[in-house]
């Protein structure tokens, strides 16, 4: 069982951070803050913080160092199109000590699925229709991202359609279903997703913000909520 398999496992909901920029500093100040998992980005220009994030060579100083201050599963998003991803640059990712990937299930090349030493989420998007998804488990995939909230409503309230839409994918695949901050979560969201089933949420730049102090104040309000499920 992988670290991040356990990690789901064993938490009552487990807590992820997506970090808007690949820097010690934010990596530090989440893990103080107690969260369960960080993810990191190369090759993208993510939608939600503005940023765009460059080769892994460019971070393998900040991600060695993120790595030997925590001991948590350790996630990458490898590029953000087909054409981005890089057998060699996957390699690199292993051996700086990443313990999953995860990327959109249209965006992944066939043979990362075969990669071993490393466990494979996937993301769905608001393209997807949900009726489409079935159970993975058996093809090798730790767990399900539903990234389903169109771009246009980023940022909004958390919403009982949403919330109807997580608990139909909580019972429809075998895997693990977790949940982004594409909608503006808040602490008090947490005990309505973990009766729909969800079983880990992940809070990037619209939650967290982009200073390590913001980091730390919402991460330690989220922990708290989770921790009193």
């Amino acid at each position: 069982m992988g670290l991040l398999e356990q990690n789901l496992n064993e938490n009552k909901m487990t807590l992820i951070v997506s970090l808007p920029e690949n820097r010690f500093d934010l990596a530090k100040a989440a893990i103080q803050a107690g969260v369960d998992s960080i993810k990191l980005h190369v090759n993208v220009h993510h939608r939600a913080s503005g940023n765009v994030f460059e080769a892994v060579e460019s971070y393998e100083e900040v991600f060695r160092g993120i790595r030997d201050e925590f001991s948590g599963p350790l996630g990458i998003v490898p590029g953000g199109s087909f054409e981005d991803i890089r057998k060699s640059e996957m390699e690199r990712l292993l051996a700086l000590g990443f313990n999953f990937y995860s990327i959109y299930a249209h965006d992944m090349p066939s043979w990362m699925l075969g990669l071993d030493k490393i466990e494979k989420t996937f993301a769905i998007s608001s393209d997807y229709s949900l009726t489409s998804i079935c159970n993975v488990k058996h093809l090798g995939i730790t767990a399900l991202e539903a990234s389903i909230i169109p771009g246009e409503e980023y940022g909004t309230p958390l919403t009982f359609k949403d919330v109807i839409a997580y608990n139909w994918l909580t019972q429809h695949v075998d895997v693990p279903v977790l949940v982004p901050s594409q909608r503006k979560l808040v602490p008090s969201d947490i005990p309505i997703l973990a009766k729909a089933g969800v079983k880990a949420i992940m809070l990037g730049a619209i939650v967290i913000g982009n200073t390590e102090e913001s980091i730390q104040q919402a991460i330690s309000s989220f922990r708290n909520a989770i921790d009193s499920l």
